[in-house]
């Protein structure tokens, strides 16, 4: 993803909504481009390169969480944004799991709206910010992580994870024998400052765990601290 890429892509069925979004997003500096229908959006966003992408949960054609695992299959870093007229938990924890990066319930204000904006892009930029050097490479055992091209291998086989799923590994190894808390993953992984959501953290683990470890149920690098939350493994425990 390239932050100076001003395309934003908006797929809602609204046009209140879409009219509202276009003039603040113009006012910001951004472009839009805009899809009323899942089918159309989705093609837009597999086919172009955004900045951004806000994305309706109830569409005609494909819905939101259909769109959102499809662009999540090909594309790991462009920033989503869900919009959902429902309130219930699962809506909002599906999307979390899916790859969106935040979630806002309608009826919003439209100031609402632009302040997660600049809060996800403003994420995404002291993130990428912040990359090691291109070279550098974590490795634990038969586990690497190449963090530039966010790539692992188990046993020299390449590992295919999520965008979360990277992100969850590559905080844990590189803190080695630290233990986090699942609130602090909440807030570190998924850029959220409120509770309730462990299951999203706890659901990250266990997948994260059948793609690496060799036994889940007994893991080698994730390890469960009971009272507190998940720990990856020390290198001396390694050479144990």
């Amino acid at each position: 993803m390239n932050l100076s890429n001003n395309n934003i892509l908006l797929v809602e069925d609204d046009p209140d909504i879409t009219d509202l979004v276009n003039i603040h997003l113009n006012d910001m500096g951004f472009d839009l481009d805009h899809a009323s229908d899942g089918n159309t959006g989705l093609d837009l966003a597999l086919n172009h390169t955004y900045t951004l992408i806000i994305l309706d949960l109830m569409l005609p054609g494909l819905d939101g969480i259909d769109i959102c695992k499809k662009i999540r299959a090909k594309d790991s870093q462009t920033p989503i944004i869900m919009l959902t007229a429902r309130s219930e938990e699962l809506d909002r924890v599906l999307g979390l799991e899916l790859g969106a990066d935040d979630y806002i319930t309608k009826p919003f204000g439209i100031r609402e709206l632009i302040a997660r904006i600049k809060a996800v892009l403003r994420r995404i930029e002291v993130d990428q910010s912040h990359k090691k050097p291109p070279e550098e490479k974590l490795i634990y055992g038969d586990l690497a992580i190449d963090i530039s091209k966010r790539k692992v291998t188990i046993r020299e086989k390449a590992v295919d994870l999520t965008a979360k799923e990277f992100d969850l590994l590559e905080l844990f190894a590189r803190n080695p024998g630290k233990a986090f808390s699942r609130q602090e993953l909440l807030d570190q992984i998924w850029g959220y400052q409120f509770e309730g959501y462990d299951h999203t953290v706890n659901s990250h683990i266990n997948r994260l765990r059948n793609k690496i470890e060799q036994d889940p149920s007994n893991p080698l690098y994730l390890k469960t601290v009971w009272g507190i939350g998940y720990r990856f493994i020390e290198p001396e425990e390694l050479d144990a």
